[in-house]
């Protein structure tokens, strides 16, 4: 396949800029701004992902002028759409000609944007989706490791499922139950690999003494989970976990409660994320819980403006009324990691070179350190995946209305402090 990278040197060995195939040059003189291309889910129903993008990139923007770095971002919505995500992604690289590609949020967004990227030999930098459905589900047959190949452009930062497992099931041995645990995985990147028998929950919980009851995948967007509910109510089901679509827990939460299943523990991915959901539950949602990636209480500060992560959520308050998002945290991670990446790269327009200076990052950012040294990871993720903490906690009424997110388990990531201890729901 002749990509945009052969096309790239064949046309700069020969001298010969004219445009072929659609594929131009990028900008190359000298005061040209560095151009970002960034994708993530604004509008669907993942859009509670992108809701702090404006804020974090007006933010990023104006941090990078007053330093005197010249910076454009050019902004694309996957609109929650895994062939949408590819679209745009392509028209970052051959219409908008960017040097670096970001992306957030979901499997159904940072997979079709990295392998785009990756195909065209585009450097691109994914967060916000374990590494699991992320790189196993970009290989051309997911089910066989031994054909599994590490990408040259494509570099990801993230949890995985391995620490997800870990803090719930630390957060459920707080609370004495019966064991019997509810699985909730829809027909996606995400609840494919959380449900999955061999890198997912079920053989950790089995080794673990724990019994999943899983009725299937259902489809997003499901009106009804009477199927699902009276599975868990036959298994006797204590504790609930699953990675859900925002929209989606509140109608399983509220079908729930109305037949009568009353488990003890909750703990969901994805959904429970945001302050949204769970204030759309009014007092049904004390006592739920879900990983947390980030916190203003988490102790690490911006490698860009030294801002701190109490500061950066602070700000972000401020500037929109909304209470602060853990996204937050990670899409500015993405724009630390760009600049100090187009620093280091020997030339920013050059993708190869721009892949070598992502590999050899070494960064403290808002999220923790982040560096693709294969540390804890196994042989074939260790290239193009680099860990980030992770811990739990549970949301929790105020007295004056709304909820606060408490971090009720750190044994994975003792640095970030805890606020209180599990609670089973009411």
């Amino acid at each position: 396949m002749f990509t945009r990278r052969d096309f790239l040197k064949t046309t700069a060995a020969t001298g010969a800029f004219a445009v072929t195939s659609g594929l131009s040059m990028p900008a190359i003189a000298q005061n040209a701004p560095v151009k970002l291309g960034y994708v993530s889910p604004q509008t669907g129903p993942l859009a509670a992902f992108g809701e702090a993008d404006k804020f974090v990139i007006d933010s990023f923007l104006a941090a990078t002028k007053a330093m005197g770095l010249n910076y454009e971002v050019v902004v694309k919505d996957s609109q929650s759409n895994p062939n949408r995500a590819a679209e745009v992604a392509n028209e970052l690289i051959v219409t908008d000609e960017v040097n670096l590609v970001l992306v957030a949020s979901t499997p159904e967004t940072t997979n079709p944007v990295a392998t785009t990227c990756e195909a065209e030999e585009m450097p691109c930098i994914s967060t916000v989706a374990p590494w699991q459905p992320w790189f196993i589900g970009q290989q051309g047959n997911p089910g066989d490791p031994s054909s599994w190949k590490p990408f040259d452009y494509a570099y990801h930062f993230f949890w995985g499922l391995e620490d997800v497992i870990a803090v719930f099931t630390n957060m459920w041995a707080q609370i004495e139950t019966n064991k019997q645990v509810a699985g909730l995985f829809p027909n996606d990147g995400d609840g494919n690999a959380w449900g999955d028998k061999t890198v997912g929950f079920p053989p950790v919980l089995e080794k673990m003494g724990y019994a999943l009851t899983d009725p299937g995948r259902y489809q997003n967007m499901t009106d009804d989970f009477s199927a699902q509910i009276n599975a868990f109510k036959s298994g006797q089901c204590e504790i609930v976990t699953g990675v859900v679509i925002p929209p989606d827990f509140t109608t399983f939460w509220n079908q729930a409660k109305q037949q009568g299943f009353a488990p003890k523990i909750a703990s969901i991915g994805k959904a429970l994320l945001f302050p949204q959901t769970v204030e759309a539950l009014g007092d049904a949602g004390h006592n739920l819980s879900s990983e947390i990636w980030w916190t203003p209480s988490h102790p690490f500060k911006s490698s860009l403006t030294g801002e701190s992560s109490a500061e950066i959520a602070g700000n972000f308050t401020k500037a929109t009324n909304r209470p602060w998002t853990q996204p937050i945290g990670f899409a500015h991670a993405l724009f630390e990691l760009a600049v100090d990446v187009m620093k280091r790269a020997a030339e920013p327009t050059d993708g190869d070179a721009v892949a070598e200076a992502i590999a050899a990052t070494r960064l403290d950012t808002l999220v923790g350190p982040i560096a693709w040294d294969g540390k804890n990871l196994p042989p074939f993720a260790a290239k193009n995946v680099a860990k980030t903490p992770l811990v739990g906690g549970q949301w929790r009424l105020k007295d004056g209305g709304g909820y606060d997110l408490v971090i009720t388990d750190n044994k994975t990531a003792p640095a970030i402090p805890v606020g209180g201890k599990m609670e089973p729901i009411a």
